[in-house]
């Protein structure tokens, strides 16, 4: 069974250990991900923010996080699921629990940014409400696909 918990800090090396490995084997790591990575806590939490584990078998095994870029915009982001796990769902419960929060604190839009590689969370993204919009503001210098979705 997985269970879906919020971030604790005691959790930041298995946050860290899950999304590094998708960005590794993609080669996507850039030195923006690592300072979240790095510290959650305050890139994320600190500011207004939210992340999310799934824990199955007493381990994590997916993560999913929401930043605040203002009080109306909320970045998906940090969506990771082990592979060992991967087509159980975990992903799906990790983005309706990210989805359900950002329309309860009154988000109006929520965006994110990805890599045309990444076809399976791709479709996931469109299968939830996202669509593709022009590439802006991204803080990342790998990530060629920017998607939207107005709550």
């Amino acid at each position: 069974m997985v269970e879906i918990i919020e971030y604790e800090n005691k959790y930041q090396p298995d946050f860290y250990k899950l999304n590094i490995a998708w960005l590794d084997k993609y080669n996507l790591t850039e030195s923006h991900d690592l300072m979240i990575l790095d510290n959650p806590e305050d890139t994320i939490i600190n500011k207004g923010g939210f992340i999310w584990l799934a824990k199955a078998e007493d381990k994590i095994v997916g993560s999913a996080a929401l930043i605040k870029e203002s009080d109306e915009i909320f970045e998906l982001a940090k969506m990771a699921v082990a592979d060992e796990f991967k087509g159980k769902g975990i992903s799906k419960l990790l983005i309706e629990v990210c989805i359900d929060k950002a329309k309860k604190i009154g988000a109006g839009k929520l965006e994110l940014f990805s890599n045309h590689q990444l076809i399976t969370a791709l479709g996931l993204y469109q299968k939830y409400g996202f669509h593709h919009v022009a590439v802006t503001n991204s803080p990342f210098e790998t990530a060629d696909v920017k998607m939207e979705m107005k709550l």
